[in-house]
């Protein structure tokens, strides 16, 4: 695989990236090409045939589901070889977690999802050799299954006002554990967990706490909107006994590894949804096709070409957006020196670099696979609302994404967070970037003349150029007038964090239709080429509103009109007739 070249977090709003910067989902390797093809096939044979057993939650079934993909290498993707598992790149991981989530119910999902990633990642990054040793190899045959142990009734969103306190007992030999974790995934059928306490009232600790351990115990099963088949229990433990060589990392560290594991499961969420989003296209387009109103299949009328153009759009920058953000965590982490793989600070800085792209990830996806199975159940129309027909299940099911690893509301406001920290303390030289453009505009000259661009999606590569000044023109303002306050205003860093996300979506679909030009001519990647122009041609109108909603509650009212000219010329932005774009998408989609 060609060498790409290695950009910080958050860089691509000030960076001018190209097509060979990025992979693209048509760059898999044939290894990449047969795990995904060993794990649709999984799916096809053991998880869509069954899918009331598993609804029921058949815990026999379920737990043969485990250790089948456990011998499919399907469990360890993430796991090094020497514990039990396949050592493969982030791409391979995204693919299996993708190919997981394409069946038409997203319960088993839920449960593999738990248990590879949140579950089984902190002793990965953060374990010591003997907890590797003790327990990785379990984890990746499917004898045992992980659980994530952090939400509590009183700090969801607020992770650290954890309640759950662990006391070293006076031999020294143990933690006596007490709390109630809440919504814990695999809680009725998990050999182990992920438990986060605070030793002492105030160090938030992470520790492996296995099952058997006198003090564990799981409460009723949530009775939920969807994922019905998944295990969602309390988890209570009172004076849980557990030995101090299972506290995680170190004593008071537990938030390095709970936000980093975080971060790693927004952007395996991101995959997972976008294999959500492709089997909800595949069945609307199926049902569409077999559904005739007026003497005439409905695939043929223009608005249900223009919802199936929109699902396969939108699914495509999601999936576009996904595989970037594998890859660019692949090549920082594989870049680590033996010694640095086994030291849990530098994990936890590798991890931590992407953590902007892992939100705009987890939100993009969740909110495009909502898009995507709210259509599916539109087209089927009245058939769609009963349980006769899939779309009922997966728009349940769906639902809960936009609440797991941190609801898209905490996430937008980490985007802007750590993006304007980041600036603050010269780790990314966006105030150096934002000086640049204001002097610029001071100047009067907007930008010097290009030399003219003959290639296919020449406008769509401005507007991409420009969506980053804009951003950094209303950044810019936002900062000088709001100060310190700015990250008090909710409201206006989730305006901002819209605009971040709508970048790097543009900019992910643009890079990747390029390379596949330049790979194949414009005639052969005509699909590509459609949808990126009708991605972007929408979200610039969007990123054009929201930076004048940022600039006309940060500024002076006597300087809007001048600033909203500033953006509108910024921007030069002239709508495209996308009505034969998406009927051509559409009947791609069809066929």
């Amino acid at each position: 695989m060609e060498k790409r070249k290695v950009f910080a977090g958050g860089e691509f709003l000030i960076a001018d990236i190209k097509p060979e910067d990025i992979f693209v989902p048509e760059e898999m390797s044939k290894e990449h090409q047969m795990i995904y093809q060993a794990a649709v096939d999984f799916v096809k044979k053991e998880i869509q045939p069954n899918m009331d057993r598993i609804e029921e939650k058949d815990v026999s079934y379920i737990r043969s589901l485990f250790k089948l993909a456990g011998e499919l290498g399907l469990n360890g993707t993430d796991i090094p070889e020497e514990y039990g598992g396949e050592g493969m790149d982030k791409i391979s991981t995204c693919l299996v977690t993708e190919a997981i989530a394409s069946a038409t119910g997203a319960s088993f999902a839920v449960a593999h999802g738990a248990h590879t990633g949140i579950g089984t990642l902190p002793i990965v990054y953060f374990g010591n050799e003997d907890q590797k040793k003790r327990y990785l190899r379990k984890l990746a045959t499917g004898e045992w299954i992980a659980a994530y142990c952090l939400t509590e009734p009183n700090a969801g969103s607020d992770a650290l006002n954890a309640q759950t306190t662990a006391v070293l007992s006076e031999e020294g030999a143990h933690y006596l554990i007490n709390g109630e974790k809440i919504y814990i995934t695999n809680g009725q059928w998990a050999d182990l967990f992920i438990v986060y306490a605070k030793v002492d009232g105030e160090k938030f600790t992470g520790f492996i706490v296995e099952r058997t351990f006198p003090g564990v115990s799981h409460g009723p099963e949530e009775k939920k909107l969807g994922i019905k088949g998944s295990s969602t229990t309390p988890v209570v433990f009172k004076d849980c006994r557990v030995p101090v060589e299972n506290v995680l990392f170190e004593v008071g560290k537990g938030h390095k590894i709970a936000f980093n594991v975080l971060n790693i499961g927004r952007y395996k969420l991101g995959a997972s949804v976008v294999g959500g989003c492709k089997i909800g296209v595949a069945e609307a387009a199926k049902y569409a096709t077999l559904r005739e109103q007026f003497g005439k299949k409905i695939c043929s009328f223009g608005m249900i070409k223009n919802k199936l153009a929109d699902m396969s759009i939108k699914t495509y920058i999601a999936e576009s957006m996904v595989y970037r953000m594998a890859a660019a965590l692949e090549d920082i982490l594989s870049a680590r020196t033996p010694e640095e793989r086994i030291n849990p600070d530098v994990n936890a800085r590798t991890i931590e670099e992407y953590a902007i792209e892992c939100s705009i990830a987890k939100v993009f996806g969740s909110e495009t696979l909502d898009f995507c199975v709210d259509e599916l159940l539109q087209i089927h129309g009245g058939n769609g609302y009963t349980a006769e027909y899939p779309a009922e299940r997966m728009y349940r099911d769906a639902r809960i994404n936009r609440i797991f690893e941190g609801t898209n509301e905490i996430n937008r406001l980490l985007i802007g967070a750590t993006l304007f920290r980041r600036a603050m303390k010269g780790r990314l030289a966006v105030l150096e970037a934002i000086q640049k453009v204001q002097e610029m505009l001071t100047k009067g000259s907007p930008e010097a003349a290009a030399a003219p661009d003959p290639s296919p999606l020449a406008l769509q590569k401005r507007y991409v150029r420009a969506s980053k000044k804009i951003f950094l023109l209303a950044a810019g303002i936002a900062a000088n007038q709001l100060m310190i306050r700015l990250e008090k205003e909710q409201e206006l860093v989730a305006l901002l964090a819209e605009i971040v996300m709508e970048i790097y979506a543009m900019e992910s679909g643009l890079l990747r239709a390029q390379k596949v030009q330049q790979k194949k001519g414009a005639s052969a990647s005509d699909y590509h080429g459609a949808a990126v122009k009708i991605y972007i041609n929408d979200a610039m109108a969007g990123i054009v509103f929201r930076a004048k909603q940022v600039v006309a509650f940060a500024e002076k009212k006597d300087r809007l009109p001048r600033l909203f000219a500033t953006i509108d010329a910024l921007a030069d932005y002239q709508p495209i007739d996308t009505i034969p774009l998406r009927r051509f998408i559409a009947d791609k989609v069809i066929k």
